[in-house]
C-alpha cells in the first residue's frame, strides 16, 4: 500500500539513517537475542513507513506542530555490507537483502506525490569489502556493494562491473541540486583527493546558493581510514591502518587509538570549508548515534553544524539501549532556507512495537548565505 500525501507541500523532507550493516546481529532486539540486520532494519522502516498523518513536534522548528504529509529522500549514509565480522556474509547477498528492506520496503511518496527518492553513499565497510582488508577476507574482494551504489546513484550510460571496478579511479561523488539546495555526496570523507572532485562540483554552483555535504565520516575522520605512510603503504594489522582515503597519514606511522590525531589532515578541510562559506551544513554515520553539533576545527577557526546519525545495528548508546534506536527527518523550508533536524526514536517501547514513533532533540539551522 502507498501513502498518499493530504495536501502539496513546498518544504523537503529527507529520511536520514546511516550504518545499516546488513550481515551481522544485534545482540539483543525485542526480547530476542541474536537478531539479524535484515530483521532490525525492517523494524525501522516499519516506523518509517507509519510517519504520513503523525504531527512533528511544537518545537519552533520547520512545520512546528503540523502534519507530516509527503517524504521526498531517504539518505543512507553507507556501511551497507559488513563482511568483516561475524556470522561473515557476502556482499552480494548484503546489498540483496538492502534491496528487499529499504526499496522494496519503503512505501513512501514524496510531496510531489511521486515515490520517495534514495540518495546512498558508501561507507568504509563497503569500500573494504571492495579493496581488502589488513586482516584477509574470503574471497580477499567483494565490491559488490560499491558497484550496486555506483550503478544506483552515477547511473552510468554502460553500468559498472564487479570485474571492472577499481576504487581509486571510480569513486562515487555526485550532487543534486533540490529546491535551491545543492547537495554534495562524497566517498567517505572530505580527502585532498575529494576537494579535487568538490571544487569542480562547486564551480558550477552560484556563491549564493546553500551547499549540505553528506559522507559517511565525521568531519573529523578516522586516523585509520587514511593510508599506511609506510612504503609500500600496504595494509598491515601492525599499524591499523585501512587505506581508505586517498591521503596518507600524516601524524605518526601507526594509529594509536579511537581517537588518533587527524590534525593535519583536517587543516586542508578547513581552508576548503573557509573557501566555501556557503557549505551550511554536514550530515554523517559512522560513529553512531545522534548528535546535533558544530565542527570548529583542530584551531577552532569555523563553525559548521554537523548532523550525526544512529545506526540500527551499531549504535554507540542504541546497541546497549535499544530504546535509544534512532533516524532522523529533516526538514527543511526553501522560501527562508531554514533547516530542522529532528530525532526519531522508533524504538522506545520493545515489548510494544506497534507504538508509534516519539520525537527525542531536534535542532534548526539557517541555510541562508549571507
Amino acid at each position: 500500500m502507498a501513502f498518499c500525501q493530504t495536501s502539496p507541500s513546498h518544504d523537503i523532507e529527507i529520511l536520514f539513517t546511516s550504518d545499516a550493516h546488513f550481515g551481522i546481529t544485534r545482540k539483543a532486539f525485542r526480547g530476542d537475542s541474536n537478531v539479524k540486520s535484515s530483521a532490525v532494519n525492517a523494524a525501522m522502516i516499519g516506523q518509517m513507513n507509519a510517519l504520513p498523518g503523525q504531527s512533528l513536534p511544537a518545537d519552533g522548528g520547520v512545520k512546528s506542530g503540523q502534519p507530516i504529509n509527503g517524504i521526498d529522500y531517504l539518505i543512507e549514509g553507507g556501511d551497507i555490507a559488513n563482511r568483516m565480522e561475524i556470522p561473515i556474509q557476502s556482499a552480494a547477498t548484503s546489498w540483496a537483502q538492502f534491496e528487499t528492506a529499504y526499496m522494496g520496503g519503503i512505501k513512501l511518496k514524496g510531496n510531489n506525490g511521486e515515490p520517495l527518492k534514495f540518495l546512498v553513499i558508501p561507507g568504509n565497510h563497503d569500500i573494504s569489502n571492495a579493496i581488502g582488508y589488513a586482516k584477509a577476507m574470503k574471497p580477499l574482494t567483494d565490491p559488490t556493494s560499491m558497484v550496486k551504489i555506483y550503478n544506483l546513484m552515477l547511473k552510468p550510460a554502460t553500468p559498472m562491473t564487479n570485474e571492472a571496478y577499481n576504487y581509486t579511479t571510480d569513486k562515487i561523488n555526485y550532487s543534486r541540486d533540490i529546491k535551491g539546495i545543492h547537495f554534495m555526496f562524497i566517498t567517505l570523507w572530505a580527502d585532498s583527493a575529494e576537494r579535487i572532485w568538490m571544487e569542480k562540483d562547486l564551480a558550477n554552483v552560484a556563491k549564493t546558493t546553500p551547499v549540505i555535504i553528506v559522507c559517511h565520516d565525521q568531519p573529523t575522520c578516522e586516523a585509520k581510514h587514511f593510508t599506511n605512510p609506510i612504503p609500500p603503504h600496504n595494509m598491515t594489522l601492525e599499524n591499523k591502518f585501512e587505506n581508505l582515503t586517498a591521503e596518507y597519514y600524516k601524524e605518526g606511522t601507526a594509529v594509536t587509538g579511537d581517537n588518533a590525531a587527524t590534525d593535519i589532515e583536517q587543516r586542508g578541510f578547513v581552508k576548503f570549508l573557509k573557501a566555501h562559506p556557503n557549505i551550511k551544513a554536514y550530515l554523517h554515520g559512522n560513529s553512531n548515534w545522534n548528535e546535533f553539533y558544530t565542527y570548529t576545527g583542530p584551531d577552532n577557526d569555523v563553525a559548521l553544524p554537523v548532523f550525526r546519525v544512529d545506526s540500527p545495528m551499531k549504535g554507540k548508546f542504541s546497541a546497549k539501549d535499544e530504546t535509544k534506536l534512532s533516524f532522523h527527518l529533516i526538514s527543511i523550508d526553501p522560501t527562508t532556507m531554514q533547516m530542522t533536524v529532528r530525532e526519531c526514536l522508533w524504538n522506545t517501547n520493545p515489548a510494544s512495537p506497534s507504538n508509534t514513533m516519539v520525537f527525542g532533540d531536534s535542532k534548526t539551522v539557517s541555510l541562508a548565505v549571507n
